[in-house]
């Protein structure tokens, strides 16, 4: 069976070069690695095939190969087993002779994949001899069929009295390392021996972390609000926006508020870290004029927010008067969210339990990620699903938001409570029932493990469990994606 292209990764990029000086090279990364001379072109593409498929073994993947040789380019998956696959080729066009008669021009073929079938794997380092080139480059292909392999020789067509072209322009090439280089492992036994000086390929684990990483560390143009949603209570939203804002924050580096959109009085504000003020939302919106003036320092956001000095990112909480008589407008949702773009590039907003409120409405047209969080209990789930249901209904952007959108299952806290051995299976039955329930209607869901930190007080990152931190990561990965 065939490997579909977009499931291997394209780190560390790899390039074949063969050329028709009898020389050829294998990038690794920026890196060169000669390869054996060759009697032939076909001698060097399976010496280079070679040197792939041991770089292969040492991922313990398959990788993508750009390829490039005198007769043309194209795209192989190399395996670790010396499957070679054909993704693509592209032949060069060269000039026919002057007395060549004319011919009707045919229509390329779309690209089919080709799987080579492979001998049986070994464990010792490919050699020239042990890899089948014959997918480099394919024969000749016409439309719904498999391609024919086949290794003509290269032949250099030219024009009657003119010499072949034998130099390539130096806006061709460059000599920049334009590929980032794969660094060592640092987890696990890999990492360990990497630190006795013996430098190993990260694990896959490794690397999809390193992945998740770099996709929530990414600036974008202009700023982005994520809505943090579910018409039930207990349903984990401010322990979601909190851990959201945290590992963006962290990672990107870019400045970062979550803001309690909860119709009066929301609990964001009890979980995080309280200035030096009392502040909030309804301060913010009074203040508006100042803080939209050109004159105004962009240090006063500091009077109405409160900073989270391990987790970056700030807070702008709810009205708390005792009284609880001021519900928040849609006009100052507008307000707010004017002034919070201004001085912030990622806005994350907790919101209250009515999907009918003007200020629910109000945030979801502001929105450009939809989040909505779950504990692995049927009625938190039946509600997530009807806040689904109630935004797809509305159509248009709502309708977008909530196909687009990113569920998050945590487990149960109650099971976990009792430590008993049947209960911690059927939490985990239970938000694995969930997450497959959801999967088929939303862009992504993640679970995350139950982890006493995210129970009562403050929520930090850092007291976390790493597994509970990874989940979380990848979920944040998942959020950043739809930016």
């Amino acid at each position: 069976m065939g490997t579909t292209p977009t499931e291997v990764m394209a780190f560390p990029s790899i390039r074949a070069i063969v050329r028709d000086n009898g020389t050829a090279e294998v990038l690794v990364a920026g890196n060169s690695r000669v390869v054996p001379a060759g009697d032939s072109v076909q001698d060097l593409r399976t010496n280079a095939l070679a040197l792939i498929v041991g770089e292969a073994q040492t991922l313990q993947r398959p990788v993508r190969v750009r390829i490039e040789d005198p007769e043309g380019h194209g795209e192989l998956i190399v395996h670790p087993d010396n499957r070679i696959e054909s993704v693509s080729y592209d032949q060069r066009q060269t000039r026919r002779r002057a007395e060549a008669p004319e011919t009707t021009p045919t229509t390329a073929a779309p690209a089919i994949i080709e799987t080579v079938p492979a001998p049986e794997p070994v464990a010792t380092p490919a050699t020239a001899s042990s890899v089948d080139a014959r997918s480099w480059p394919p024969g000749p292909v016409a439309a719904g069929t498999v391609p024919v392999p086949a290794n003509p020789e290269p032949q250099t067509a030219v024009v009657a009295g003119e010499a072949a072209p034998t130099r390539r322009s130096l806006k061709e090439t460059s000599f920049l390392v334009s590929a980032p280089v794969l660094e060592p492992a640092t987890r696990g036994w890999r990492g360990a021996l990497t630190r006795l000086g013996l430098r190993m390929a990260p694990s896959e684990e490794e690397l999809s972390e390193r992945e998740d990483v770099r996709t929530v560390s990414q600036h974008w143009p202009g700023p982005r609000t994520i809505a943090v949603v579910n018409r039930k209570g207990g349903a984990n939203k401010t322990p979601t926006v909190v851990m959201l804002s945290a590992i963006l924050a962290r990672y990107s580096g870019a400045a970062t508020v979550a803001w309690d959109n909860n119709e009066s009085q929301g609990t964001l504000g009890w979980r995080t870290e309280k200035g030096s003020h009392d502040r909030s939302v309804l301060d913010l919106i009074d203040s508006s004029t100042e803080l939209l003036s050109p004159s105004t320092n962009a240090a006063e956001i500091a009077k109405f927010v409160h900073h989270q000095t391990a987790d970056k990112f700030d807070v702008l909480r709810s009205d708390e008067n005792e009284e609880g008589d001021h519900e928040v407008t849609a006009e100052e949702v507008d307000i707010a969210h004017q002034v919070l773009t201004r001085y912030y590039r990622l806005v994350v907003m907790d919101s209250g339990n009515t999907a009918r409120a003007a200020n629910w409405r109000r945030m979801i047209d502001h929105t450009n990620q939809l989040v909505v969080p779950v504990t692995a209990i049927e009625d938190r789930a039946e509600a997530a699903r009807l806040t689904l249901q109630t935004l797809e209904s509305r159509g248009g952007h709502d309708a977008e938001l909530a196909r687009g959108a990113v569920v998050i299952v945590s487990e149960s806290t109650d099971a976990k409570r009792s430590m008993s051995g049947d209960a911690l299976k059927r939490a985990r039955d239970e938000a694995q029932r969930i997450a497959d329930g959801f999967a088929p209607f939303v862009r992504a869901v993640v679970r995350i493990p139950y982890d006493p930190a995210l129970v009562n007080g403050p929520i930090r990152y850092e007291a976390l469990q790493p597994a509970t931190q990874r989940a979380w990561l990848t979920a944040a990965a998942a959020v950043a994606q739809g930016f």
